[in-house]
């Protein structure tokens, strides 16, 4: 991997993280686009740890309130407190995706990957997320979460294993259906990510420091750069699209992940990319 492509991929990484039309699928399609090697899972999940490292900092007063009541909740005090609700629930919820990411990891690196898989999982999911978006009750708030729910967002964050799903758009989506406001269910998709994301990406920077086969070909200098501008990109997304949920719909996402699968699945046809 050489420097530029490290400095597109990054930023493509931090733009699309978290907004609900996938980075993953984004990584792939643009590395493909140029005429460059698949980036390939390590590198996604390794860049997703500057990404996650932004909400550690966006929201850092909210982790620090909900890890403070998880703490309380475990000396037995503050067992109905919402924020230690939250936080073993977010616990709950990142078991799905940390165990099937751990079962089809090799799918997940491999077959998944191939871009008709990518293009039409963007389709497909952005009509759910438009469906959900019109029919949503859009009442509930992150104090209002309950243990179905939490599984529940788990497992549609457990989705998002397949590239072209979006792991905030799988969570958002959930969210929507189960009545939350747009802006309380892009909240949690957020927070519920950190175990997962960081695990991920700290999994398979282990992996290419041990010399692990799923981490050979690593190139650490790009990588890192990469990882940096992700932070700082995706610093500005969250900012931004929180202020727009207040008032905007998901419908833009939606047609542009539409426009996105049918182009991607048009060039695939006619031998302009290729799809595996």
């Amino acid at each position: 991997m050489g420097w530029l492509e490290a400095v597109v991929l990054g930023v493509v990484q931090g733009l699309t993280e978290f907004l609900p039309i996938s980075s993953s699928a984004h990584l792939r399609i643009v590395g493909e686009a140029f005429g460059w090697e698949d980036p390939g899972a390590a590198f996604t999940a390794i860049t997703q740890i500057g990404t996650e490292a932004a909400v550690l900092i966006y929201f850092r007063r909210d982790i620090a309130r909900i890890i403070v009541a998880w703490l309380g909740s475990l000396a037995g005090r503050r067992k109905n407190d919402p924020d230690a609700r939250t936080g073993w629930l977010i616990i709950v919820g990142s078991i799905p995706i940390i165990l099937l990411g751990l079962l089809f990891k090799d799918h997940i690196e491999t077959t998944l990957r191939d871009l008709r898989i990518v293009a039409t999982a963007l389709i497909i999911f952005s009509l759910i997320l438009y469906w959900a978006d019109r029919v949503g009750a859009r009442k509930r708030e992150l104090a209002d979460l309950t243990v179905p729910h939490g599984i529940t967002f788990g497992f549609a964050q457990a989705m998002a294993l397949v590239p072209g799903v979006s792991r905030s758009g799988g969570t958002i989506t959930a969210g929507l259906f189960l009545g939350y406001s747009r802006e309380a269910a892009a909240r949690y998709s957020f927070l519920l990510a950190i175990p997962a994301v960081l695990g991920s990406g700290f999994y398979e920077a282990y992996g290419a420091m041990s010399g692990d086969v799923a981490g050979r070909g690593v190139a650490w200098g790009p990588t890192i750069l990469a990882t940096v501008l992700a932070f700082g990109v995706g610093l500005v997304v969250i900012a931004w699209l929180l202020r727009y949920l207040a008032r905007g719909s998901f419908t833009p996402f939606v047609v542009y992940r539409i426009a996105l699968g049918v182009l991607v699945l048009a060039l695939v046809q006619t031998g302009v990319l290729a799809a595996k």
